[in-house]
């Protein structure tokens, strides 16, 4: 197998590893239409609805959970006389917690109104309309939502100690987003109530694409124990997409084997997706797998959103020393020995940054030729093949070694240099492989590097969490996401040995935002935290498309 490594070609002679073409049929991925066509129904209904001239503003048409997996939302169909555009507000129960949005679309006389962040219980949605000729009309509804929430949202006793709302980055339609890593999903408002949830059990991922649809890793049935049906669907739970994977074959130590689903090597189902995904520009997605052999969680594929076929894989024990995944402790027949939990995809260069948690390391590829272009990691310079030591990046002074880090993510050019960029990431500080021992276990942290590619230098310009101590130290999952030049969204996920999770919004170093979350279930902990516009300006909710 030929490989690139930081400008030239190399051979890599291991014959054990899976082939490209087993790994494409080991993930199994194909586009089905089963939730697509159990909701042609509804569709249609809501169609003939729009399509009636029986509902006015005073009289409208009104749905809550148009598509019985949303409970917290509704759809508004009604008409005007004039051509006009809607705005709507949420009303809170108090100060900046109204959810506001103008729903997004050229004036027109027929309206299709997508509603988001209802309370369980009662609500009062204001609904104007608002027409060429500057004039306006309002109308308040009453809306009641589901009174109660499902178990594992009921028998979580969200606590909120602070929330200085002029001081977070809430807007007039922000939501902060508790994506778990089991059960439901959901979202809060600064008070700390439940504005947003799916009934869908969800895994690991709920992430923002296109058009403000959203990607949502689920399963068919709730009972299952895998999580391989992948939804492109909206804040609605309208489903657009339906991603399966449920391969004919699977591969057990490297044999094939017959099985409905993709085997471990100890023979159990697995879930082939596992910790992220990313839409691609052309709208294919980028999803971190397992290649169905002893080797988990160490492979990338590219998923056509066309045909539902992978394009494209990248095998990281291809790019990578092999003592790395040779050597490494098997568990159960499996070698986890990278880990990957996240992805993210810079436009600039075509290329991706990927953490790896179980080698302490964050890297960046090209995605067209699987070149290497820097790698980041405690392991010392001396103990890496030679044809890798121009590839590491080296730390200025007080620079952190990371250590079982998460969600390693790119920030957007902020100082117009193409030899720099900046990222943010959740530090774990767990010593796995390659982390600082001297440190590990004493606390975890978010933090923002300065990467210069053309002196290969890495430079921390900020982090929030040593403070805190043990009290907040997480050995698993977590999040950091930037939110303003100096906020950002911390999400400790496995607080308390997994006993709860902590999501902490700060202004620099100061608290303006504290939620915990006790966690109700095994492994149901905050995988990640965002905070989200409810919705975003692309969204365009039409029935008819």
């Amino acid at each position: 197998m030929i490989g690139a490594i930081g400008g030239y070609f190399y051979f890599h002679n291991d014959q054990s590893l899976l082939s490209t073409s087993q790994i494409k049929t080991n993930v199994g991925s194909k586009l089905v239409t089963t939730r697509q066509d159990s909701q042609k129904s509804l569709n249609k209904s809501y169609a003939a609805k729009v399509k009636s001239n029986d509902y006015s503003l005073n009289d409208p048409y009104i749905k809550v959970n148009p598509y019985k997996t949303s409970p917290l939302t509704a759809l508004i169909i009604f008409k005007t006389d004039k051509a006009a555009k809607v705005t709507y507000t949420v009303v809170g129960k108090t100060a900046k917690t109204s959810i506001t949005n103008t729903v997004n679309g050229k004036y027109s006389t027929s309206h299709q109104v997508p509603v988001v962040g209802l309370y369980t219980g009662a609500n009062t949605v204001n609904v104007t309309v608002k027409y060429k000729d500057g004039t306006t009309e309002t109308k308040s509804m009453q809306l009641q939502a589901t009174a109660t929430l499902p178990k594992y949202l009921k028998e979580v006793n969200l606590k909120v100690t602070k929330n200085n709302k002029n001081e977070m980055k809430i807007g007039s339609n922000k939501l902060t987003v508790i994506v778990r890593t089991t059960k439901q999903s959901f979202a809060v408002d600064a008070d700390g109530n439940v504005r947003w949830y799916s009934t869908l059990y969800t895994q690991h991922m709920i992430k923002q694409i296109h058009a403000g649809h959203l990607i949502m890793l689920s399963k068919n049935k709730q009972s299952e124990e895998v999580y391989n049906d992948l939804l492109e669907t909206d804040f609605l739970g309208r489903v657009y997409k339906e991603y399966n994977f449920s391969s004919k074959t699977g591969v057990n130590n490297n044999k094939l084997v017959s099985s409905s689903k993709t085997k471990t090597a100890s023979g159990g189902a697995t879930t082939i997706i596992h910790h992220d995904i990313m839409e691609l520009p052309n709208h294919d997605l980028l999803a971190t797998v397992s290649d169905g052999s002893k080797y988990v969680e160490d492979t990338m594929v590219v998923i056509s959103h066309k045909t539902g076929k992978v394009t494209k894989v990248i095998d990281l024990k291809r790019l990578l020393p092999a003592v790395m995944y040779k050597k490494y402790k098997s568990v159960g027949g499996e070698v986890d020995w990278f880990h990957q939990n996240s992805v993210d995809y810079d436009k600039n260069d075509h290329s991706i940054l990927i953490s790896g948690r179980n080698q302490d390391i964050i890297m960046k590829i090209d995605l067209k030729t699987d070149k290497i272009k820097w790698i980041y990691s405690g392991k010392k310079k001396s103990t890496w093949p030679w044809k890798y030591r121009k590839l590491l990046l080296k730390p200025t002074k007080g620079t952190t070694i990371t250590g079982g880090q998460h969600h390693l993510s790119l920030l957007g050019d902020v100082d117009n240099n193409p030899d720099s960029e900046n990222v943010t990431l959740y530090d774990n500080n767990i010593d796995v492989t390659n982390g600082n021992a001297k440190t590990s276990g004493k606390y975890s942290q978010a933090i923002e590097y300065h990467i210069n590619t053309n002196k290969m230098t890495i430079d921390q310009t900020w982090s929030y969490g040593k403070t805190l101590g043990k009290t907040n130290f997480t050995q698993i999952i977590g999040s950091t996401q930037k939110l303003a030049k100096n906020n950002y969204l911390i999400d400790f996920g496995f607080k308390n040995s997994g006993k709860e999770s902590n999501i902490i919004e700060v202004d620099g170093s100061k608290q303006v935002f504290n939620l915990t979350v006790p966690n109700p279930s095994n492994k149901a902990y905050v995988y990640r935290a965002y905070r989200w516009n409810f919705y975003p300006n692309s969204y365009v909710f039409d029935v008819s498309k």
